[in-house]
């Protein structure tokens, strides 16, 4: 089996990194890069045996390219704290790395949602396509600060089995982030010179939200698909009026 390095960036993840951990003891390594956090998190890191790293955040393409750098091999699954590889899916990525020549530079995972104590059974966040599972000779994340994804010269394959994606256990937790989110992708657009009309986007509202409410299909994943769409709906409206903020030099939280 081709040796795999697991990578993990983290900031205060500690209710969800011991059930991230505990499904990746089948890794050669796991590294652990953290940009300074204050809970338990890397109490837990160092009862799995991971290699922990300091580095200040400057954005999520940064970061993980770091993380990236520190692998000693050259297979890398990067895994988010709030992620759980599926016993089924640690299968199917043993049976790949088992073989003995590979066709491919790198894996897209299918991975799952859930949100608010419903896992979505249906639609766009059902089984979404990340590529996660690369060789580092052929690619790595974009420098991106913000949705930042990984890029490789080379074929790519989709697993079948899932990734699971307990991003958010409560709506402060949402709206944190949320408000987290926001504000780092309108610093970046500030820094690319972009511009978009804020009343043109605050008018699309009903777009965005047809699209991610009845065209995604979260209008069958019950009222968390419901309030799913609604808060999916509002992000580029918040993105943009804190760019426009930034332009006319108001505040920004």
């Amino acid at each position: 089996m081709k040796k795999i390095s697991c990578v993990i960036i983290t900031f205060n993840e500690g209710r969800n990194s011991r059930r991230c951990l505990e499904a990746l003891n089948w890794c050669d390594e796991i590294i652990v890069v953290d940009s300074g956090s204050t809970d338990e998190t890397l109490l837990i890191c160092k009862e799995y045996n991971c290699k922990i790293h300091y580095k200040n955040f400057n954005g999520y393409g940064e970061q993980k390219r770091f993380a990236v750098s520190l692998a000693e091999n050259d297979w890398v699954l990067k895994i988010d704290a709030d992620e759980v590889v599926s016993e089924a899916l640690k299968n199917e990525i043993i049976s790949e790395m088992s073989k003995s020549e590979l066709e491919f530079a790198g894996y897209y995972l299918p991975r799952s949602l859930f949100f608010l104590g419903r896992r979505f059974k249906y639609g766009k966040e059902s089984k979404e396509y990340y590529l996660r599972l690369f060789n580092k000779k052929y690619g790595n994340f974009s420098e991106d600060k913000i949705h930042e994804k990984v890029i490789v010269n080379g074929r790519t394959k989709k697993l079948n089995d899932e990734l699971l994606h307990y991003s958010y256990t409560s709506l402060y937790q949402y709206f944190e982030k949320f408000n987290s989110y926001t504000t780092k992708a309108s610093e970046e657009l500030f820094e690319k010179g972009k511009k978009k009309s804020l009343v043109l986007t605050m008018v699309s509202f009903p777009v965005y939200f047809f699209k991610n409410y009845f065209l995604n299909g979260n209008v069958l994943n019950g009222k968390q698909g419901f309030l799913w769409a609604l808060f999916s709906s509002f992000y580029p409206i918040v993105k943009y009026a804190k760019l426009w903020a930034l332009y006319n030099k108001k505040p920004v939280p």
